[in-house]
């Protein structure tokens, strides 16, 4: 059966639907339990399922990360939630240097079947420190995936697939997207279906994490983005007037390469944008890998629009984000070369 969902009850559904199939999911982190997670994605759950599931966790990401771990090693799929992807540095090292090799250093006898779940982005005025988009400091990391939902219906999907996976998951939600994907925009985008909510299945289902989505064909460039820059993108490609291909990525780590290539092996041009700032974003791997694979194919330069390279604004962070405006002057561009 479908139902109407925001980003927020397609993943608390997701979490809710795990739960109840399995008896060896937890969940925890700050104040995910009784308050029900500061954007309320747990909400609920703890009162359904109890405290000995649903759990808050102290202000202590390597605390968190390293419980997790130990959990995961021990017959649990914990679900982890770092509060704000600007504060899962402090469990950096724990991620990075023992999840991440747990089945490399055991020849595969140990596996680690984690999730990290983490709001990222901008959008809601969060400053220096609530609004990064930290994904490429972890796509760079071997024994880890890397998640990133834009839509209610692949946010559940993306997440169950996640949750069941036997390797450590890092799942970035785009705050932005929670109630509808431009909520709070002064420039008063339209949504993907111009409401907040979207049909989303009530019960299991998962979207495969290796496989990226195509949200429109078209003939004269390829547009790539992911989390919130989906949304945007759309916008850019109507405003343009360009017949583009968008393809949102959905997952970061393993991309889905044939997609990418076959797209732009059609269109001959590439448009490719992130909120991250440029430099080292993942936007340059994807280029280098889109190059290495296209060349001959290539009609223009690869463009890539992102954040600038300057720590996170507070006032003009509207600025700072990737617009409709600045995307759509890039596929032009394309068209002219």
């Amino acid at each position: 059966m479908m139902t109407q969902m925001n980003m927020i009850k397609a993943l608390n559904s997701a979490l809710e639907v795990q739960l109840e199939k399995d008896p060896n999911i937890v969940i925890f982190g700050e104040d995910v339990g009784f308050f029900g997670g500061v954007f309320r994605v747990t909400d609920g759950l703890q009162a359904k399922f109890g405290e000995h599931r649903v759990f808050d966790s102290p202000l202590a990401e390597g605390g968190i990360a390293a419980i997790a771990m130990g959990m995961g090693l021990n017959g649990l799929r914990p679900v982890a939630e770092i509060q704000f992807a600007d504060y899962i540095f402090p469990a950096y090292d724990q991620i990075v240097n023992e999840i991440a090799k747990v089945r490399h250093r055991s020849g595969g006898e140990f596996t680690a079947p984690l999730t990290f779940r983490t709001p990222a982005g901008g959008g809601i005025k969060g400053g220096h420190h609530h609004s990064q988009s930290p994904e490429a400091q972890f796509t760079h990391t071997p024994g880890l995936k890397v998640v990133y939902c834009s839509t209610p219906y692949n946010a559940k999907g993306l997440l169950t697939a996640a949750i069941e996976c036997n390797d450590p998951v890092i799942f970035f939600e785009p705050k932005r997207c929670y109630r509808g994907p431009f909520y709070g925009d002064p420039h008063n985008v339209p949504t993907w279906n111009d409401h907040p909510d979207a049909e989303v299945p009530e019960g299991h289902y998962i979207v495969p994490m290796e496989e990226a989505r195509i949200v429109r064909e078209g003939e004269a460039c390829t547009v790539i983005a992911w989390g919130t820059m989906v949304h945007v993108c759309e916008q850019a490609i109507k405003d343009s007037g360009i017949d583009c291909e968008l393809i949102d990525l959905q997952t970061l780590v393993p991309w889905d390469r044939d997609t990418v290539v076959n797209s732009i092996k059609k269109t001959g041009r590439c448009v490719i944008v992130h909120e991250a700032p440029k430099t080292s974003g993942f936007g340059a791997e994807m280029s280098a890998s889109i190059q290495e694979r296209c060349f001959y194919h290539l009609e223009a330069p690869i463009t890539r629009v992102t954040g600038w390279d300057t720590p996170f604004p507070h006032t003009t962070e509207w600025d700072y984000m990737p617009s409709p405006e600045r995307i759509a002057a890039a596929i032009k561009k394309t068209q002219e070369d």
